[in-house]
């Protein structure tokens, strides 16, 4: 049993660390970006599906629908939210991932709207949710990729509008501490925690990813009604930020489903020991690194993203 686990957690570990590669909420973007060039031979089979769909700059003209799972999919009929709204503005405009479900939209600009009631913020700041047409990006995330995932900054929004520079060159701000083990206490705040609950209520909301340390402290510091911290769970790479996963719209055949989290708090110290065990904070690099795995093909895709890729 403790060889399986060990098996399972290095899997995991090598996983994350394949999805670890830029565009996170510290690389910055670019003011004037440039289009990509086009593809010698976009009809060669063995092209990755990454450059396919990030070469589409708008949604397939059909009807809103998630394809496929989150981490291999697309969707169609995406829609942009606003980069500016009444308690939120999106941040990497370059990266032109402002993009989903149109229930993911209205999601989106609830939570906001919670957050400038329940913790006093102005409003959010909103990093990567989908390309146009979803799929895999170019550069970060393995999942975003059908249209109901996105990334809210822990950084509260200013009072003010932002500047396209300060949008593209501004990072968020790191809320674990440098060992690792719970939180900065000098730019974690009692308000953070009303924004992440209001995320987690929301009953489309399939689960919410944070730090293990930003776990930590939300079990330490929840009060009155914990069954929201059931669906927040730990995942590497989300110290400036956390990730809202939603549940499959309904209608939406063609969207595979997650199974939901189980209906424990997951703040025990069992629940939290793999995170904070030597492996994970430290981890050794492979005596062997491991093959780079080929890039996903639009035919490992479901067969209905090709009519997503090929739409006007």
């Amino acid at each position: 049993m403790k060889r399986h686990r060990l098996i399972l957690a290095l899997a995991l570990i090598s996983a994350v660390v394949s999805m670890a590669s830029p565009a996170s909420a510290q690389d910055k973007g670019s003011v004037s970006p440039k289009p990509l060039p086009p593809l010698a031979n976009p009809n060669d089979p063995n092209v990755a599906a990454k450059e396919l769909f990030g070469r589409k700059p708008l949604p397939a003209k059909l009807a809103p629908q998630p394809i496929g799972f989150y981490a291999k999919g697309c969707i169609a009929g995406a829609v942009a939210l606003p980069i500016n709204g009444p308690a939120w503005q999106v941040m990497r405009l370059s990266r032109n991932r402002n993009w989903g479900h149109p229930d993911l939209i209205a999601l989106l600009e609830r939570v906001a709207t919670k957050a400038q009631k329940t913790a006093g913020w102005p409003g959010l700041l909103v990093g990567d949710m989908s390309q146009p047409r979803g799929g895999p990006m170019l550069t970060g995330h393995a999942s975003h990729q059908i249209g109901l995932d996105a990334d809210i900054w822990l950084t509260p929004m200013p009072n003010r509008q932002l500047s396209r520079e300060e949008r593209e060159e501004t990072s968020a701000v790191m809320m674990v501490r440098k060992d690792r083990l719970d939180i900065d206490s000098a730019t974690w705040t009692p308000t953070h925690l009303p924004v992440i609950r209001a995320a987690a209520q929301e009953p489309q909301v399939e689960r919410i990813f944070v730090n293990a340390a930003i776990k930590k402290a939300l079990c330490r510091e929840a009060n009155g009604d914990r069954s929201w911290l059931s669906k927040v769970r730990p995942m590497y790479g989300h110290d400036y930020h956390f990730h809202i996963r939603m549940k499959c719209p309904p209608g939406s055949t063609n969207c595979e489903a997650q199974p939901p989290p189980n209906n424990g708090e997951g703040c025990s110290t069992g629940d939290l020991a793999y995170w904070f065990s030597d492996a994970v904070l430290h981890p050794k690099p492979p005596v062997k690194p491991p093959k780079p795995k080929p890039p996903m093909t639009l035919a490992n895709l479901p067969a209905e993203c090709r009519q997503v890729l090929m739409a006007p």
